[in-house]
């Protein structure tokens, strides 16, 4: 990642400026590539996906360095592009679904939808759980408990207001815990399902 940082051509008549600032800002993106990895495998749920996520996070952030403050929490503004870039992949990819979609019905106006399996029947894990939360709760989650952003930090990058991250943040921990013993509960026997 480190030689990406190095050889990222510039556009055409722009040199490197070799000024402690932007010294720092590289140093900075080099030291927050984890948590640009865990977060983005949070958010694709794909370890490829991931880090493709991670190169175009930092591309775009090279790109952008100019617009980046001294004093502004980089790893923050790093996870605003990295959301941003991930919400933009995701509805292109929607997009593209829904022409695949309609161009197969054309073609065999008789499909089956796939079954779901019920997830009573697996055995899950706090990862399993998670994705069962709404995405902005999960998002605030990842970003408060996993990725240690403060909530006023997590708030910009979600661009709401601090108040709304700590009620998002608690409606998810509220949520998990529901989740999670739900998922601990036996399942009824049929002799249990006939009492009324």
């Amino acid at each position: 990642m480190k030689d990406l940082l190095l050889s990222t051509p510039l556009p055409a008549g722009q040199q490197r400026d070799p000024s402690p600032q932007k010294g720092s800002f590289h140093r900075g993106l080099l030291q927050t590539l984890p948590d640009l990895r865990g977060f983005a495998r949070f958010l694709t749920r794909d370890p490829a996906a991931a880090d493709d996520l991670v190169q175009d996070t930092i591309v775009r952030a090279l790109a952008s360095q100019e617009q980046f403050q001294q004093g502004t929490v980089l790893k923050a503004w790093l996870f605003t592009i990295q959301r941003n870039a991930f919400y933009e992949q995701t509805r292109r990819r929607s997009r593209e679904q829904e022409i695949m979609l309609d161009i197969e019905q054309d073609m065999q106006p008789s499909t089956a939808a796939p079954s779901r399996q019920n997830a009573r029947d697996a055995v899950q894990d706090l990862g399993e759980l998670l994705w069962k939360l709404p995405d902005l709760l999960r998002e605030a989650l990842i970003l408060v408990g996993a990725q240690e952003l403060s909530y006023e930090d997590a708030a910009r990058v979600c661009d709401v207001p601090a108040g709304t991250m700590r009620a998002r943040v608690s409606r998810a921990r509220a949520q998990l815990a529901e989740l999670a013993t739900e998922n601990t509960e036996p399942p009824e026997t049929d002799s249990e399902k006939n009492i009324t």
